[in-house]
Formats: C-alpha cells, sequence, structure tokens
C-alpha cells in the first residue's frame, strides 16, 4: 500500500493543476500568437540547420524542464531553421499554411480524446467523419453510396486504393507478373512507393506518353490496353493525377474514364493536390472526368490549407473499400451492433485513430466556404499573373499553369543555363523572404511556383519578381 501511494503521488503529475495548466497554455499560446503576428516578416526559408542540434543536446530525462527553457529550445531548434511552411512566402512544393482554427480543432479533439474509429465509441465523431467525406464524394459527382476513410495525407490515400483497386480486380499472387499499371511518369513519386508496397512491384508498369503539357495521351492508354489484352496480360489500373507536383498539369480524366469503363480497369484519380478546385467554376470544368473515375484522393492540408496531416479517400464502391480492410477481433466483439455509421477502421488499415475530422469541420463551420473558395480563386489568378510577368523579365516558361503551378528559366547569355538556374534558385532561397524549389523537365532545370498557401498574395507575388528581376539584370 505504500508503494501505490507512493508511485500514485508521482503519476497524479500527469494531471497538472488548473494553475498549472493556465501558465504552460499562456506560454504556448503566447508564443504562437506572436509567430501568427511577425509571420509576414518571419523568413519563408533559412537554410542553416545547425541550430535543430539543440534537440540533440537536450535528451530526455527523468526531471522536467522549465516551460522558458521548453519555448526557448523550440523557438531556436524548430522554428527558425530550414523551411517555414506557414509563410505565405513558401513558394515551393504544394504548400498549404495552417489555419488557425484547425489547430483549435486538434486542440478540442486531444484533449476530450474521442475515438474516432469505431461507431460504437465515438459516434459523433464517426458521424461528423463520415459527413465530411460525403460531402467531399459529392463535390467529385460520386453517388450517396460512396465510402472513404480520412488518412494522414496522400501517400496513405493512395496506397488504399490501390489495394482496393487490386483486390477488387482480383489480382492474386499467380497473376501479377502479368497484371498491368497505366500511369504517367508525372504521377506523384507515393503511387510507385504504394505500388510497390501493396506487392505489386512485379506487375507491368506502363509509363503513359504525354502531351506538351506534361498529360497523359487518351488515345496511347487504349493503343496500349488493346495490345496488352492480346498478349495475354491483365490490364486491371489506370491512376491520373488531377494536378501533378511538377507541373500542376490534369490529366484528362473524362476520356481516361471513358477508355477505363470500356475495358473494365479500375480508374484512380490521385487529386491530393488540385481536388479541391472542385470549389470554383473554372476547377469543374478542369477536373470534368472524375466523376467517372473509381476512386480518388484528395489532401484538406494542400487545397483546402489545413495544417499538415490529413488526407482523404474516396471510392465508389463500398464493398471493394470494405472488402480490402474489414477485420473484427474477438475483443471487438461488443461493437457489432452499433451499424447505423460505417466505421472507419471497417474502411482503412488503421483501428487506432486520430480524430481528424474536426481539423475541418471546425474551419469549415467557422468561416463557411466563401473565403475557401475565394483564396482558391485567387491562386488560381497569381499562378496567371506570375505566368504573364515572368516572360517580361526575359523568361522562359512551361505549360500554362492549369492550377497554381509554374515551371520558368532563364537562358543566360553565355553559360550553362541549368548550373545558372541552380544558382537563381540558391539565391532567393539565401535572401529567405520566399522559397522557391526545382524540377528536371526534358533534362532542363525548372524552377517551380507554386502558390497554394492561404497568406500568398499578390505582394509575396512581387517580391519574387523583384528578386529574380535583380539576379538575371545584365545576364
Amino acid at each position: 500500500m505504500n508503494e501505490l501511494e507512493e508511485l500514485e503521488r508521482e503519476a497524479r503529475k500527469l494531471e497538472p493543476t488548473a494553475n498549472e495548466r493556465k501558465t504552460v497554455r499562456e506560454g504556448v499560446v503566447n508564443y504562437t500568437e506572436r509567430f501568427i503576428n511577425e509571420i509576414e516578416t518571419i523568413p519563408a526559408f533559412e537554410g542553416e540547420r545547425k541550430a535543430s542540434e539543440v534537440f540533440l543536446n537536450s535528451p530526455v530525462s527523468e526531471e522536467p524542464m522549465a516551460l522558458p527553457q521548453v519555448l526557448s529550445m523550440l523557438e531556436k531548434g524548430l522554428d527558425e531553421p530550414g523551411l517555414n511552411p506557414a509563410s505565405g512566402g513558401h513558394l515551393g512544393y504544394i504548400p498549404g499554411g495552417g489555419i488557425y482554427y484547425s489547430a483549435l480543432g486538434d486542440y478540442w479533439a486531444d484533449i476530450t480524446n474521442r475515438y474516432a474509429g469505431i461507431f460504437f465509441a465515438g459516434p459523433g465523431a464517426v458521424r461528423m467523419e463520415n459527413m465530411l467525406i460525403q460531402w467531399t464524394a459529392e463535390l467529385a459527382g460520386y453517388p450517396k453510396t460512396a465510402v472513404g476513410n480520412l488518412t494522414s495525407g496522400g501517400s496513405i490515400a493512395n496506397l488504399s486504393a490501390i489495394v482496393t483497386a487490386r483486390d477488387s480486380k482480383k489480382i492474386t499472387s499467380d497473376k501479377i507478373k502479368k497484371a498491368v499499371i497505366y500511369l504517367s511518369a508525372e504521377v506523384h513519386h507515393c503511387v510507385f512507393k504504394a505500388i510497390r508496397i501493396a506487392g505489386l512491384g512485379e506487375c507491368v508498369v506502363r509509363h503513359l506518353p504525354l502531351d506538351d503539357c506534361y498529360r497523359i495521351k487518351p488515345q496511347e492508354l487504349e493503343s496500349l490496353i488493346s495490345a496488352d489484352k492480346q498478349q495475354g496480360l491483365i490490364p486491371f489500373l489506370v491512376v491520373a493525377s488531377a494536378g501533378t507536383t511538377d507541373t500542376g498539369s490534369v490529366d484528362p480524366l473524362q476520356a481516361i474514364g471513358e477508355i477505363a469503363a470500356k475495358h473494365k480497369l479500375w480508374f484512380h484519380v490521385d487529386a491530393a493536390y488540385g481536388g479541391y478546385f472542385l470549389l470554383t467554376e473554372y476547377g469543374k470544368k478542369v477536373l470534368k472526368g472524375i466523376e467517372l473515375s473509381d476512386s480518388f484522393a484528395i489532401d484538406p492540408h494542400k487545397s483546402l490549407f489545413l495544417p499538415y496531416g490529413l488526407g482523404m479517400l474516396i471510392v465508389k464502391d463500398k464493398e471493394a473499400l470494405y472488402n480490402s480492410h474489414y477485420y473484427q477481433a474477438n475483443y471487438m466483439q461488443d461493437t457489432l451492433g452499433a451499424n447505423e455509421e460505417v466505421s472507419p477502421a471497417d474502411l482503412s488499415p488503421e483501428l487506432t485513430k486520430h480524430f481528424r475530422g474536426l481539423r475541418l469541420w471546425l474551419p469549415l463551420k467557422l468561416l463557411g466556404l466563401k473565403p475557401f473558395r475565394a483564396a482558391l480563386n485567387e491562386k488560381l489568378l497569381l499562378a496567371r499573373y506570375f505566368y504573364d510577368e515572368i516572360q517580361k523579365l526575359g523568361f522562359e516558361v512551361g505549360p500554362y499553369p492549369e492550377l497554381s503551378v509554374v515551371t520558368y528559366r532563364f537562358i543566360p547569355k553565355s553559360g550553362d543555363a541549368n548550373a545558372f538556374n541552380k544558382w537563381l534558385m540558391e539565391g532567393v532561397q539565401k535572401d529567405g523572404r520566399v522559397f522557391i524549389s526545382s524540377t528536371m523537365l526534358d533534362g532542363k532545370f525548372m524552377l517551380r511556383l507554386a502558390v497554394l498557401s492561404f497568406r500568398t498574395h499578390k505582394s509575396t507575388i512581387d517580391i519574387l519578381l523583384e528578386q529574380l528581376r535583380s539576379l538575371t539584370m545584365g545576364k
């Protein structure tokens, strides 16, 4: 009994008092408020990474550390070095930004620790998440019977989709070497990883020919499918992109969907980046045909500007997704009677599941759709603005932006163009006010502008244009 009392006294420190909570909460909130208030002056990128070593020099120990020291470590080691994804100057990769109300949703979810995996245990959490999935499915023109799952991001969403396609088309181990997958070389690399992880690494993978805008040529797809069938192969999956990472290109979804239906292939669309442009009239036109797909991945932490950690998979055929992911253990038998709603645990690899839905539901309810739609339209126009203005500075450009990514490069009067553009990128990054990235297209080192942070506005684009003008003057 003495030992129990002693252990209880120590263990109760895990439940801080009201005053202790207030002290830490105010310290953290004050820090984050300062971070947001100063976000326009904080660098978008700091190339020096040595400050992050502060964590290596402070190992976990038996004794606590004072709050001021903890906050100092976070500021110096976490927020100062590297890329600042919360900055409106983040114009590389595919930014998001991190809407404030999402953080409050996570706070609520973490404090209450609601379980969102099984309807029996968390009916409200599961209903909320299913409602958000249904709302997104309807945006894409899917039927009300469609189901899905909130994931950590597009990588897991795409993996679950490929596993579902594999099982739905009955690609068993004896068929793998004859099974054929069709996709673009521009598809996100997580799709290639998913193919390997799903046990399909020995499948025949066809990289489809692309047009001048790096989009799949539908006629080439149909020819390849017919030829493969004649050779005794088993075409079963075609993957298209609704917003590639390199160029922001959208594959011709309508034509691909019709071909997939004709030949009975599973049609999956990776719309992780571009999917929520469906909220705009322009986006509905560009993404026309997504309703023909069997599944699609979409990331609220991209084109709905949420913090990292929220993707979504939606599948038209409930039974297909269920059959690939369902499992019932003996200790779960008490949950079987509660079936008013489909449970995420039956539709995904996860059983223990964070209540991700609240970080999406809360900002949608507090803000409404109008500002999201306005921000998406703004990003489309900013990309077009940059596309026009950069050419006035003598830059070559890639395809006209279908969404909000622009590729461009400068050809100097002398010297290697690839090396010069790498120097340009490093010059912008060294300045730190904005961050741009690069890619290789047809052997050319291309600079990339990716406009998607909700904090990016015309003034941000003008800073980059002025930097590039200054760096290329006389070159």
